[in-house]
């Protein structure tokens, strides 16, 4: 018989890899009666749930919405008034740019049962996935995780006091918003800082653009990156074991271009 006492596990799917599942969260998707997944979720990831149990699909992309954030508030509570245990799967964690207390907050003024299952952030887990340790003695004491675009789609503010700090800057849903954000590093005069730019990270389907501020833009349009991607900037970049060796011929290339401007100037006197 099915169980009808209202429940709601708000549960973080991981970065993409459905590897990264975390056992708590492959739990509460074996007893889920209903799942609302995103479009950051893994599909992989609804085989933990049974067979018979209602999957509703209710991602947002930059104007493709399938259900607005008032919409889905309500279809989690009617769900679970109807069918009772209901899975929310959000991308990464679920508290993390994931609005994932707006809707916890909104069940529980039902007076519905809710739990947290926490997920791998992709805000730590995508650049370690390229070897980035966004934090790393004697390089970066601290880093910022910035939304690049707001509720009211604009470019978040913080993003230019980040511009300023010699924290390493990891950036989500902000590649519709890459030209601002490069021209705010640019006039901190950072036009050399190591910039890596990670496209659905961690699953089959990753790609990867790695250069400076000034090249960034470049290397974008060349490798045909776009979301969802997250964007890190920091001297962490240069020292991942498997971007050293862009960084490497990157800094050669330079060294040989100014000596090649330098003996054109000699002859040219």
């Amino acid at each position: 018989m099915l169980n009808i006492k209202p429940k709601i596990t708000l549960v973080g799917a991981g970065p993409g890899d459905p590897e990264l599942l975390t056992l708590k969260a492959v739990k509460a998707l074996a007893e889920a009666n209903v799942v609302l997944y995103d479009a950051l979720a893994n599909e992989e990831i609804l085989g933990y749930a049974p067979k018979n149990a209602i999957k509703i699909f209710v991602g947002k992309r930059i104007g493709n919405h399938a259900y607005t954030q008032d919409q889905i508030n309500q279809l989690i509570v009617d769900n679970a008034l109807t069918y009772g245990n209901v899975v929310r799967l959000k991308g990464g964690d679920p508290f993390i740019f994931g609005r994932g207390s707006e809707e916890i907050e909104y069940a529980e003024s039902f007076g519905i049962e809710t739990i947290v299952v926490p997920g791998i952030s992709s805000v730590v887990a995508v650049p370690a996935s390229q070897g980035i340790s966004i934090t790393k003695r004697g390089i970066s004491e601290s880093f910022w995780a910035i939304t690049g675009t707001t509720s009211d789609r604009k470019l978040s503010s913080d993003v230019a006091l980040a511009a300023q700090s010699s924290a390493t800057v990891v950036i989500l849903m902000g590649m519709h918003k890459l030209p601002q954000i490069i021209d705010l590093f640019q006039k901190e005069n950072k036009g050399n800082l190591p910039v890596a730019i990670i496209q659905n990270g961690t699953t089959a389907e990753e790609k990867v653009g790695v250069g400076t501020v000034d090249s960034i833009l470049e290397i974008v349009k060349e490798k045909e990156l776009g979301s969802p991607a997250i964007i890190v900037l920091g001297e962490v970049v240069r020292e991942s074991h498997k971007l050293k060796g862009f960084y490497e011929e990157f800094c050669q290339k330079k060294e040989l271009d100014k000596m090649f401007r330098q003996n054109q100037f000699i002859a040219k006197k």
